[in-house]
């Protein structure tokens, strides 16, 4: 049983809605600190339907499915079934988010609407027509509109005669069929979206029967996975498909998330109005507010609510992407989350419809990683015992982590009140949120696990070293760059540069936690750092060898010639020489010299020996094995340990000029330096394998011991 929770969240819905009234006028009467937010959807609260929020979290999802085919679906056509009518909350709104809708079927409790070839101008303003008026159905629709061979029947037909357009767009070849198989056909049309905006579970695994399903209402049309034509499902609504049918319908290339994914801005735009009226109730309280006012204030942030929640959306769909797009690579980090899960009794993979070690093998033996559905799960998973592990820790308590409220709540409130912020009752439940989401999102689901397995350190310094990453670099900036190429560039290019901006999270955060001291104050971390790395960048064209100049300028010409903007190109190419500040920094600390000269001294090591092609190769090593890739993670950090030292070392060899400096340690130290660059470069021939790159490291270890 879960422990308590402070509020409620109440899915209101036709029938249901005055029950969050009722929840939060026991509350008042009781006098419940929380009030009326106690409860949310209330009247005073923020109205799902009216802002579409659930459909348009949907919306988000689906979008993103389609960008990464290269299509962008609010400038061209996309054709749509589904289930639900323009009445609906998540049907009516959804089918109002592009112009470009085309749809040909849908039904509902009542009718089926057929539409074959429709007009988009004029059947978008009809479904605007029908969804402003009040309990509409399908039977309101203007059958004028309606295109050659369709029109709307009732569910109560015995048999509905099937025209030559309805037989094309179904693929049914009977010249009559009941409503039932009409219905079943719809499931299963060759449309690019299958939207799911009404009550019932309408699809299975081929390996289920009607009972699993647990919808007997739907059992007449229920159809399996295997027999879905769409390109892309939606799941405005919950529960259209099965878990099993979800894995099914994706391991056979349907794009998919989970309706948990999919319709979650609904819940999150409730969160969002509890803790709104959190903030606000000292307002209330001191009579800067009265109830009236407090309202017409909730009333003026409601598109800001609604861009939290829709941009949370984004980035859940987005982070799916990215785990799916590692696919093999990172099954063993899933595998092995997995397992710190069951141990900790928080995962029942029979429960979640999670693959058993035994099928992970065999999948892994043909190719195949977790499905799009399975990491949905995993993503929720990560959030949850993320959030959960750091509420137990310090880490809300850190005074410097004030500013990830801020990301949490509506900017007009945090501009006009910052006070009831930074005073909030949740204040440690709200940075946990914020911070378990972004971590998650950014790094994957398994990222925190595995960076505790490699460093034997707490989720608090985790989310430290996450928050120092993050600032240090600019990556919320950098990725805001990257999210401005939707539709603009090709989705696989669009999710490579985020993939490099991940790779740059995952090697610093690392590097965090094994070298720095994060009990130091957060702001001079990052004021050090951040520091750092402006310099550097500003030093690159006088530090970097022609080779490294090189691979950067061919990183950029090819993203250019893909549509990136050259700034941002070259932005993230630079990424990967810019990520060594962090290792210049700590030497400038070590050796009481400036920044300038501690990257003169490492980039004069690195040209001595190479090692940029070897780094940069090694980084680039794929492997399935775990603990291959542990290996293989020692020897980078062995290697970078060592150009650390021999640095150090450099610096330690007298004074004058920096190249003075190179040239008399190169001299006091020759035939070692010779012996140590002849036998790395013997490395670099063929190909790099994590056993070469350790028998490197160990060479130059032995070489700065020898100092």
């Amino acid at each position: 049983m879960d422990g308590d929770d402070p509020y409620l969240v109440v899915a209101a819905d036709k029938g249901t809605a005055s029950f969050s009234d009722t929840a939060n006028a026991i509350a008042i009467n009781r006098d419940y600190w929380l009030g009326d937010a106690f409860a949310s959807g209330g009247s005073a609260g923020y109205d799902h339907k009216e802002m579409g929020i659930t459909a348009r979290g949907g919306w988000e999802a689906v979008k993103r499915h389609f960008r990464e085919m290269d299509r962008d679906i609010q400038t061209s056509p996309v054709t749509v079934a589904g289930v639900g009518d323009m009445s609906g909350d998540v049907f009516g709104n959804g089918m109002l988010l592009s112009r470009e809708i085309r749809l040909v079927a849908a039904f509902d409790h009542r009718d089926i609407f057929i539409d074959p070839t429709p007009d988009a101008a004029s059947s978008f303003a009809e479904r605007q027509r029908l969804f402003e008026l009040p309990r509409s159905s399908w039977k309101d629709y203007d059958l004028k509109l309606i295109s050659q061979g369709g029109g709307v029947f009732p569910r109560t037909l015995k048999a509905i005669p099937i025209s030559a357009e309805m037989q094309e767009l179904l693929g049914i070849s009977a010249s009559a069929a009941t409503p039932q198989e009409i219905m079943s056909a719809i499931l299963a049309a060759s449309v690019d979206l299958l939207w799911f905006g009404g009550i019932g579970t309408y699809i299975r695994s081929s390996h289920e029967t009607n009972a699993d399903a647990g919808d007997r209402a739907n059992d007449s049309i229920r159809i399996p996975a295997t027999l879905v034509r769409a390109k892309v499902v939606g799941e405005g609504a919950n529960l259209g498909i099965t878990q099993r049918g979800r894995i099914e319908y994706a391991l056979a290339g349907g794009a998919i998330n989970t309706d948990a994914i999919d319709n979650s801005a609904g819940v999150n735009s409730s969160d969002l109005e509890v803790n709104i009226k959190i903030a606000v109730a000292p307002l209330l309280a001191d009579g800067s507010f009265n109830q009236e006012q407090r309202n017409s204030f909730l009333a003026e942030m409601t598109p800001e609510v609604a861009a939290l929640c829709l941009r949370n959306n984004y980035l859940q769909s987005l982070a799916l992407s990215l785990a799916e797009r590692s696919g093999l690579s990172e099954l063993p980090d899933h595998r092995e989350f997995m397992a710190r899960l069951e141990q900790r009794g928080l995962l029942d993979r029979q429960v979640e419809f999670l693959p058993s070690e035994v099928v992970i093998t065999e999948r892994a033996a043909k190719g195949h990683a977790l499905s799009r559905p399975e990491l949905a799960v995993l993503l929720a998973y990560a959030k949850l015992s993320l959030y959960a592990d750091l509420l137990e820790s310090p880490l809300p308590d850190n005074p410097h982590l004030g500013d990830e409220l801020f990301r949490y709540f509506p900017e007009t409130l945090h501009n006009r009140y910052p006070e009831c912020v930074i005073t909030h009752r949740l204040r440690r439940e709200v940075i946990a949120t914020v911070l378990a989401n972004a971590i998650i999102n950014r790094g994957g689901p398994a990222f925190v696990t595995e960076l505790m397995a490699a460093t034997s350190t707490g989720v608090g310094d985790v989310a430290i070293a996450y928050v120092a990453t993050r600032d240090i670099y600019g990556l919320g900036e950098l990725n805001a760059l990257v999210d401005a190429l939707d539709n603009k560039v090709s989705g696989d290019v669009q999710l490579e540069l985020y993939e490099r901006m991940r790779a740059l999270l995952q090697q610093e955060v690392l590097w965090f936690l094994r070298n720095s001291d994060l009990s130091q104050p957060l702001p001079d971390i990052i004021a050090r750092h951040a520091g750092g790395v402006a310099t550097l960048r500003d030093m690159l064209p006088e530090l970097v060898s022609p080779s490294i100049t090189e691979a950067i300028s061919a990183e950029v010409s090819k993203a250019e010639a893909h549509g990136v903007p050259a700034q941002t190109a070259r932005r993230i190419a630079e990424l990967p020489v810019l990520s060594y500040a962090s290792d210049i920094v700590l030497i400038s600390e070590r050796g009481g010299v400036s920044v300038g000269e501690a990257a003169h001294a490492f980039f004069g090591v690195f040209a001595i020996f190479e090692l940029w092609s070897i780094l940069d190769q090694g980084r680039a090593i794929k492997l399935d094995d775990r603990f291959d890739r542990m290996a293989l993670d020692r020897a980078l950090a062995n290697l970078m340990r060592a150009q650390r030292d021999l640095t150090i070392d450099v610096l330690g060899s007298g004074k004058g000029s920096m190249a003075d400096r190179l040239a008399r340690w190169r001299k006091s130290r020759a035939a070692g330096i010779e012996r140590a660059a002849t036998a790395v470069g013997e490395l670099r021939q063929g190909q790099l394998s994590v056993s070469r790159l350790s028998v490197a490291a160990g060479l130059l270890g032995d070489l700065a011991r020898q100092s």
